[in-house]
């Protein structure tokens, strides 16, 4: 006669399904807090993490959704831990490289990397956003605008200026309604609206475009330039008056 069938032991997760995957080789992958983050990342990326929830992470990772709270609080807990996993992804300033090549970079780099994520940028400027990423990378920005001769203030009003540009470049490239090939097209079904007498200015530009003047095409470098430049002269002016108090002040205690 013969013997039945012994079932293999599984360690089970509530509602039947295994808290582990097997990975390569047959290995099982434990489910842990970075796997889960890169899951919900993943998620995120694809469809946004306003429809995030434990339940469709669950679904992704092929868990039950309670076993998930043994790695992380609750959804804002992920939603923190992702911001912090898209912020690892910027370039982070040198302290002691030349700072306006470094800005520049670091700018550059956040761009890109928040188009590789739509949903980030909302959520950067939204929440307080405290994770050991994110703080290296803004520790690292503000000791290489003080290594530059920036004062406290002035740094602090340096990189929030620049953050805000790349954060409103980076929506504007999101969410304007017209693609940039079509800027003559769209202009000139706008001419009829922009009488002469009424608007001249913007007919003037529109009339630019539609001729093939002017592309209308924003660029990152342009205001980039523009911010970098301003902050220049700022330091220059700051550097300046602090160098020129410290030798009024050596005159007037010499003997």
């Amino acid at each position: 006669m013969s013997q039945p069938r012994k079932r293999s032991k599984q360690t089970k997760a509530a509602g039947g399904k295994s808290a582990t995957k097997r990975g390569a080789g047959g290995n099982r992958e434990p489910l842990n807090r970075e796997r889960i983050l890169r899951a919900a990342l993943v998620y995120a990326d694809r469809h946004g993490v306003d429809s995030l929830s434990m339940r469709k992470l669950g679904e992704l990772l092929r868990v039950e959704a309670m076993s998930l709270y043994k790695h992380v609080a609750n959804k804002d807990a992920i939603l923190e831990g992702i911001v912090d996993l898209v912020a690892a992804e910027m370039e982070t300033p040198l302290v002691d490289g030349d700072w306006k090549a470094e800005m520049r970079k670091r700018a550059q780099s956040m761009h890109a990397v928040l188009m590789r994520h739509p949903w980030a940028t909302q959520l950067m400027v939204s929440r307080v956003n405290v994770g050991p990423a994110m703080l290296r990378y803004v520790d690292a920005t503000v000791g290489c605008l003080r290594h530059a001769g920036f004062s406290i203030p002035l740094a602090d009003h340096a990189w929030n200026a620049l953050d805000s540009y790349v954060y409103g470049f980076t929506l504007v490239k999101f969410y304007f309604p017209v693609a940039p090939e079509d800027y003559g097209t769209k202009s000139e079904e706008f001419l009829p609206s922009l009488p002469g007498e009424e608007y001249p200015h913007l007919r003037e530009m529109a009339e630019e475009v539609v001729g093939g003047r002017h592309d209308g095409i924003n660029s990152l470098e342009w205001g980039l330039d523009v911010l970098l430049d301003g902050l220049e002269a700022k330091r220059a002016t700051k550097t300046g008056k602090r160098a020129r108090g410290l030798a009024h002040n050596q005159l007037r205690t010499k003997p």
